[in-house]
């Protein structure tokens, strides 16, 4: 039996990405639709993430990003939610999506994580409401000042499917009074 390769973790943030309602959108609007929807919601991403961060893959009707940092994370997941907002005003597109967001050392395989942090991610944004951004615990405890016009609201310790201790979440919200 040959020797197990040694396992290459990284720290850094996973969030996922989801597109609300993407199943009904399709039958009634077409698979024509539905793909300029996820152009879309790959467009936007793509120029709100910049270099600070990228897509690990496509998942359907949602998306595995990658940030080094926790503030990096938060910070384009409140823009896309912001721009996936104006793009369903002017384009009559309902990008209705659901963003989750953990810190943790997923485990690298090529260039793709998996590992407890990747399914307590994906398990997190399963939690969000459409146009909902959530964040664990983790993630917050990565962010050492307070954000302009955020806050986070604490929502506690959370259950999840297949994760055998409760994770505390918060609710990432725009403040205009801040």
């Amino acid at each position: 039996m040959t020797p197990a390769a040694a396992i290459e973790t990284r720290e850094g943030t996973i969030v996922f990405t989801d597109l609300s309602g993407f199943t009904e959108f399709t039958a009634l609007r077409g698979d024509a639709a539905a793909l300029s929807l996820l152009d879309l919601q790959e467009r936007l991403v793509l120029e709100e993430m910049g270099d600070s961060g990228r897509i690990v893959k496509n998942l359907g009707d949602g998306m595995m990003l990658w940030f080094d940092e926790a503030l990096d994370a938060v910070q384009v997941s409140i823009a896309l939610q912001e721009r996936f907002e104006e793009a369903s005003g002017e384009d009559d597109e309902p990008l209705w999506v659901r963003i989750g967001i953990h810190f943790g050392r997923p485990v690298l395989r090529g260039s793709d994580f998996i590992g407890h942090d990747v399914n307590v991610a994906a398990r997190i944004v399963d939690l969000a409401a459409p146009g909902e951004v959530l964040v664990s615990e983790a993630c917050t405890a990565q962010i050492e000042a307070p954000l302009d016009g955020v806050v986070f609201e604490e929502i506690g310790p959370t259950i999840m499917k297949g994760i055998p201790e409760p994770v505390p979440l918060y609710r990432v919200m725009r403040s205009w009074d801040a």
